[in-house]
């Protein structure tokens, strides 16, 4: 903090001193709003500043005082309450000399207040509130950042999410506009006879996906237990016991990289519906995405950086293996099962390999490295590799690859969805593999469950299941370009 900074809150406090000593409450909690800044707008824009004269009610409104504008015997300030700005009007006529005094010496920006008058159309035509009374009701110690260049360090956004709010309202924006997308997701599946459950956030065993696990110990139980990371292998115990559609958006975690598309907390939707399969669950989530872009913007084609998202086309298809031969001419399709020509495809892409992968694995890889990336408009990638696939229900035709599709836009996973498994001896050789793997050094390889296994042998019908990024879908819909754009308190390294 800088010299001037601590100047300033050292004079803020003075000014609170004074209050305290006079009698006064810096701090009170006896004030009531009656009116919204937006509602005031609603109801007022429209009127001319002649008729606004003829309305005999008073208004109360409270909110941060954002800006201060002296010109002697009248003050102008703004006010900005949780909807938005109004301007407020105090003159020495109406509200006396102590009182503007009070205003003018007392109150800082940045200070909550509270204000009741008329609304008034000023000579500008600006709609105003004159003031009749007004109180402070809570000293800012710390100054805003100054007026013009704002709040725009990113990091310091982030760290203190509290001052970006104030400073940049379009921020709070997307926030209220994650709320929106996360209330019409519940309308959306309980619509169509879902339930919504929760499940467990500490796990004996981290399963559900493949990742790294955050760890923690419970003292009593005398046990290691895991922040989840997917709450995929509970919520099909559901459909074991009976619920036939169940779905919970949920806090997951996950111990790996950080990035513009990665938080290590952060929030999914899962649903699973018996008697469907993974084909059905495509048409659910393409259904699901129109509703959200119609609900917040009223239209289909919807801009994410430098594209256009068209969602009122059908969403393409294209298997895991087409996509990697048309963006890979080099490869011919008798190739991509073929572990030495992937090894040397992938040495040239200058991707780190592991002598236990089998082809499965190996073209994921180069699927990633070389594919993912240019599918900018909403694209189906279906039957992904049984190696990598540990949970989801083989193809018939060819148990090599699986009955599992990720949905791709602007080159980043939003969804993840297969066929489920429910043979529980097939599941058990699929875990064991995985264990297999563990050992040769694969962190986020998919423990053994065996009480996973003991489920799936009283029966699970068959079903399909989904999982949706909430934090990626909002980004997408609301064109942010990174993850921390979207959490209100993303993680970062600590302050020093």
């Amino acid at each position: 903090m800088d010299n001037d900074t601590n100047k300033l809150i050292e004079q803020r406090r003075e000014k609170v001193k004074k209050i305290k000593d006079q009698g006064g409450n810096p701090y009170a909690n006896d004030f009531v709003p009656t009116i919204k800044a937006s509602e005031i707008h609603e109801r007022f824009a429209d009127k001319s500043a002649e008729e606004l004269l003829e309305i005999d009610e008073t208004f109360s409104l409270a909110g941060r005082m954002t800006a201060l504008r002296d010109f002697g015997n009248m003050v102008f300030a703004d006010l900005r309450d949780a909807t938005m700005r109004i301007q407020l009007v105090a003159s020495k006529k109406i509200i006396g000399p102590e009182l503007l005094k009070e205003i003018k010496k007392k109150w800082d920006i940045g200070d909550i207040v509270g204000v009741t008058g008329k609304v008034v159309k000023t000579r500008t035509g600006e709609l105003s509130i004159h003031i009749r009374e007004a109180r402070l009701l809570t000293k800012s110690l710390r100054p805003l950042p100054e007026k013009w260049h704002g709040l725009t360090d990113v990091e310091t956004r982030y760290r203190q999410r509290y001052v970006d709010l104030i400073m940049n309202p379009d921020v709070k924006n997307v926030f209220i506009s994650r709320s929106a997308i996360i209330r019409r997701i519940r309308q959306f599946f309980m619509e169509r006879d879902f339930t919504e459950v929760e499940t467990p956030m500490m796990h004996p065993i981290p399963g559900g996906a493949l990742a790294r696990p955050f760890e923690t110990y419970h003292n009593t139980l005398e046990m290691p237990l895991f922040l989840r990371v997917a709450p995929e292998l509970y919520l099909k115990r559901l459909l074991v016991g009976g619920f036939d559609r169940v779905f919970e958006i949920n806090r997951s975690f996950r111990n790996e990289g950080m990035s513009v598309r990665h938080n290590p907390e952060f929030t999914m939707l899962e649903f699973y519906q018996a008697y469907a399969t993974y084909t059905d669950h495509m048409v659910m989530v393409e259904k699901l995405i129109r509703d959200l872009a119609k609900t917040l913007h009223g239209k289909l084609s919807i801009p994410y950086g430098d594209a256009v998202i068209d969602y009122e086309k059908p969403f393409a298809r294209m298997t895991m293996e087409e996509a990697v031969l048309k963006f890979n001419p080099g490869l011919k399709a008798e190739q991509l099962r073929d572990v030495p020509t992937l090894q040397a495809f992938a040495k040239e892409l200058a991707i780190k390999t592991e002598p236990i992968w089998g082809w499965g694995k190996l073209l994921t890889e180069i699927y990633e490295e070389t594919t993912e990336k240019q599918l900018i408009q909403p694209t189906y990638i279906y039957h992904h590799p049984t190696e990598n696939s540990p949970l989801a229900r083989k193809k018939e035709e060819d148990e090599e690859v699986t009955d599992r599709w990720e949905l791709i836009v602007c080159g980043r996973e939003i969804a993840n969805a297969f066929s489920e498994l429910n043979d529980p001896d097939d599941q058990r050789e699929r875990f064991e593999k995985q264990m297999e793997a563990k050992a040769a050094g694969d962190h986020e390889a998919q423990p053994f469950d065996a009480d996973y296994i003991r489920a799936l042998e009283y029966g699970m019908p068959p079903a399909a299941g989904c999982g949706i990024g909430i934090d990626r879908l909002v980004m997408l819909l609301m064109d942010q370009a990174s993850i921390r754009d979207v959490i209100l308190f993303p993680h970062l390294r600590q302050e020093t």
